[in-house]
């Protein structure tokens, strides 16, 4: 099974949006948000078991970030 790396980046305002198109995509084992300066600032590793748990808290998380940051990239490791 091959890994796959992605990167997006996107603006504080677009941030939840984008991350809760990429949880829908699915196949996805970590999601890293990292400020502009590329300092992670939420990482979150993921499995299909583990994701109807976790998406609601890690929202409310994304949406806290999104208030502190004009500019930021999403890193996706999907599998």
């Amino acid at each position: 099974m091959t890994e796959k790396n992605e990167e997006f980046k996107v603006s504080g305002q677009d941030l939840r949006e984008k991350v809760s198109q990429i949880l829908k995509e699915g196949n996805i084992r970590k999601i890293t948000i990292k400020n502009k300066q590329g300092n992670v600032i939420l990482s979150l590793p993921l499995t299909i078991g583990v994701i109807g748990a976790v998406i609601a808290p890690f929202l409310a998380a994304v949406g806290a970030v999104a208030a502190l940051v004009t500019e930021c990239t999403i890193s996706v490791e999907r599998k």
